[in-house]
């Protein structure tokens, strides 16, 4: 129950998030002065709270879109499966996020 809400919810935070994707983009084409300032704040400690939690909220919907996937084709259906799938798409996407971050954060890539 909780991993289908969490899938709603995903999905609706990655439909609004990607509002930033597109200021962004906007900003990109729009010269250095207005990209530097979307940098500015997109580097900001809340800019990076939100586009940590905009790159969980893509995972943990691409890891419970794949668990869907396969129980559609009639895998897991029993309790336990159901169960441990659904804490492997939660960690799998917590997993997934860190170490894109860890990355982003170590080549110099953030904001």
């Amino acid at each position: 129950m909780v991993s289908s809400i969490l899938h709603r919810a995903t999905g609706i935070a990655l439909s609004v998030g990607s509002l930033l994707v597109v200021w962004g983009l906007l900003a990109l084409a729009g010269g250095e002065q207005s990209f530097d300032q979307f940098k500015s704040c997109a580097g900001s400690p809340l800019g990076l709270v939100l586009l940590v939690g905009w790159s969980w909220s893509l995972f943990y919907h691409l890891c419970n879109g794949i668990r869907h996937l396969l129980q559609d084709a009639g895998a897991g259906y029993e309790i336990v499966q159901f169960v441990r799938s659904s804490w492997l798409s939660a960690v799998g996407s917590i997993v997934l996020t860190v170490l894109v971050w860890a990355y982003v954060l170590t080549a110099g890539g953030a904001a």
